[in-house]
């Protein structure tokens, strides 16, 4: 049995990474809607766990995908929360717009 990281090689996985992690940011820089903002932060999060599982079995150490799995436990809460409020204050405004939700700062 090969090790799948010979087969294709960590340095695609970091470029995967790397695209994912990008992609990630042009969401939150350039979106307006707060649930894209969220969906393209979980894509962020997600490329830095291929990045922990990646290198944990390129190091054959088991300590980067336990903390990847204890990453997405809290992400998954995260996510619950955000969508919450979310629903929240979409009852309250009538919008989720980032420009709109300005007007809550203190």
């Amino acid at each position: 049995m090969s090790n799948i990281l010979n087969e294709i090689g960590i340095e695609n996985y970091i470029f995967l990474a790397v695209i994912l992690f990008s992609i990630g940011v042009c969401g939150v820089l350039y979106r307006r809607n707060a649930i894209i903002v969220f969906m393209s932060i979980e894509i962020m999060l997600n490329a830095v766990n291929l990045l922990f599982v990646a290198f944990s079995t390129y190091h054959q150490d088991a300590q980067g995908q336990i903390f990847v799995f204890f990453s997405m436990a809290v992400a998954a809460a995260e996510v619950a929360v955000g969508l919450a409020i979310l629903v929240s204050i979409f009852k309250n405004m009538g919008t989720i717009s980032i420009d709109k939700l300005k007007n809550l700062k203190g």
